[in-house]
């Protein structure tokens, strides 16, 4: 006769893990001046790569040209290396200095 009151069960505790999923960190994605890339391709890198409208990458643009520096967005580490990757490329190909940069936002 078997005895359902006592039931074989394994001894292992399991504990209870306080792990918990944290955001990922953001970067900064920043376009530099330089003395030879001209503003209509930098409007047009920031339209293609970062999807800016007109008004918006003007503005990046000129905060470039003045500044020295303009930051186009903050992405995760893989999407913001991956889009300064395809500026580079792109400047690259159409023999531009353009420099493009991350940084912890």
């Amino acid at each position: 006769m078997s005895d359902q009151g006592s039931r074989n069960f394994d001894s292992e505790v399991v504990e209870k893990s306080d792990q918990r999923l944290k955001e990922p960190e953001m970067y900064k994605v920043v376009l530099h001046n330089d003395h030879y890339t001209t503003m209509e391709f930098v409007v047009e890198i920031l339209m293609v790569v970062f999807h800016k409208e007109v008004p918006e990458a003007t503005r990046i643009m000129m905060d470039v040209h003045k500044k020295g520096r303009g930051v186009v967005g903050v992405y995760t580490y893989d999407v913001a290396a991956t889009r300064a990757t395809r500026v580079h490329h792109i400047a690259k190909e159409r023999e531009y200095p353009l420099r493009c940069t991350i940084e912890p936002a």
